[in-house]
């Protein structure tokens, strides 16, 4: 019944689910019509607007930013130590159920730790699992083990590389989304009022739990539902096992002995080992003078993430071949967050960013507003699938709520937080790396992410009203 259910979703959204940079730019042509509709603002203040700072190249650093989330993620989990244990860990199940279980497992608890790497590691325990069982001759439904890769993006968001509450440890990472006033009323959220909170543990790890339990009961009984790993074309040159690695370095020449002094200053590891250690000693220092973990912001994970890339990939080159495979994932982020930043800024400017949240504050009471900002963020996070961008759209939104209706500004960030990973399991947006490695279709995965996010979205909206 439960792997039927997920069926059926996924049919639904594969009939009316467009591209998410069309959906961008429907909702910045929404987003105009509305500021002029119910604001007073003049068209030539949008217009203006669009090609100033404050407009479309707001988000320019924050952009960045999230590209190297992304790329230091994947980079990261695409590195030879990281692929002999995914292939390790391929090896350990013995059914079917257990292998959509440790599939999800993994790629959950990868996504607490940075969303790139939850993403990427899912897919490559998904494939490769896939291609283990194919081995001993079990027959396992692939496209199963696909979504079960993805399901670390319906946790990431409460994790250590979550946008929205590494955006408000510090005044400066405020006023990128917050106007003055507002960023001065609320003041910087440490960590520890947010991914740190004992709620969040309990949400998060919950999520992490259940993950694996429904993805072995969503597993097709009957033998004519089942699609095995050999049913797909699954691409072979993109990132592990640890033997394809090595293959491609040979075929790339990396292990060659140098013939020149570049050649071995590419390949040498001294100076990955010595970036490391200047970057790693930066690092230390930052987080010293900052008072502890409680104020870290999304620079400070992505150089930590860099480091341990640094060192796992052992030379330069080989890192920057990392690299070069990973950036083929930011084009989403390049080309959306420009729009995000313009409909942003048109709320900013017309008013129409103020009068929403003070909708919403009307509406409800301190126990419900949470689970209102965690349904609509929900929504938006369809229209809007980064969670940067989200935070960036619907922060100043949310944010003006909270002093407008006296609920702590911590338990709404994350009640955005929680919106915006839930419906990721609807939107494919993200999945597009996942899809390209594992081989699948976004059809075929969406229908049992949809049945996952329903249990998921049960569980947090209990908490939200009982925290």
């Amino acid at each position: 019944m439960i792997s039927r259910l997920g069926s059926l979703i996924a049919g639904v959204f594969r009939r009316t689910c467009p591209d998410p940079f069309v959906i961008a730019i429907i909702l910045t042509l929404l987003t105009a019509g509305l500021c002029l509709i119910f604001t007073e603002v003049k068209p030539e203040a949008l217009a203006a607007n669009f090609a100033s700072s404050s407009g479309m190249w707001k988000l320019l650093l924050f952009s960045m930013q999230m590209c190297l989330v992304l790329v230091t993620g994947h980079a990261l989990a695409s590195s030879p130590p990281v692929a002999r244990l995914v292939q390790a860990l391929a090896d350990r199940p013995g059914s079917p159920s257990q292998a959509a279980a440790l599939v999800a497992l993994v790629a959950a608890l990868c996504a607490v730790i940075n969303w790139g790497l939850g993403l990427i590691v899912g897919a490559l325990m998904a494939r490769e699992v896939g291609r283990s069982m194919a081995g001993k001759g079990i027959r396992v439904h692939y496209p199963l083990l696909a979504a079960a890769g993805y399901v670390g993006l319906m946790v990431w968001h409460g994790g250590l590389s979550g946008s929205a509450p590494l955006k408000v440890t510090t005044m400066k990472d405020m006023l990128e989304v917050l106007t003055p006033e507002l960023a001065e009323q609320i003041q910087p959220i440490a960590l520890q009022a947010t991914i740190g909170s004992m709620s969040n543990i309990i949400i998060t790890g919950g999520l992490v739990l259940m993950a694996p339990v429904l993805f072995a009961l969503l597993h097709p009984r009957r033998e004519e539902e089942i699609e095995t790993f050999t049913d797909f074309r699954v691409p072979t040159q993109i990132i592990g096992p640890a033997d394809a690695i090595e293959e491609r370095e040979s075929r790339l020449h990396l292990d060659d002995h140098p013939a020149t002094v570049p050649e071995w200053l590419e390949r040498t590891p001294v100076l990955s080992v010595l970036l490391a250690a200047l970057l790693g000693f930066a690092l230390w220092h930052a987080v010293r003078l900052l008072d502890g973990f409680g104020r870290i912001d999304l620079n400070h994970v992505n150089l930590f993430m860099l480091v341990l890339g640094l060192l796992l990939h052992g030379s330069p080159a080989r890192y920057v071949r990392a690299v070069d495979e990973a950036a083929r994932g930011c084009g989403g982020i390049i080309l959306q967050f420009p729009l995000y930043a313009a409909i942003m800024g048109m709320m900013s400017v017309s008013g129409l960013d103020v009068k929403l949240a003070t909708a919403l504050a009307g509406t409800s009471s301190q126990t419900t507003l949470p689970l209102l900002t965690f349904i609509s963020a929900s929504v938006v996070n369809l229209f809007v699938p980064s969670g940067g961008g989200q935070w960036a759209v619907q922060g100043p939104i949310v944010m003006q709520a909270a002093v407008d209706s006296g609920v702590s500004p911590a338990r709404m960030v994350m009640a955005l937080a929680y919106g915006d990973q839930l419906t990721n399991m609807l939107q494919p947006f993200w999945a597009l790396p996942l899809l390209a490695i594992t081989g699948v279709r976004a059809r075929d995965i969406v229908g049992y992410t949809a049945v996952v996010m329903i249990a998921g979205a049960v569980w947090i909206g209990v908490w939200l009203v009982v925290w």
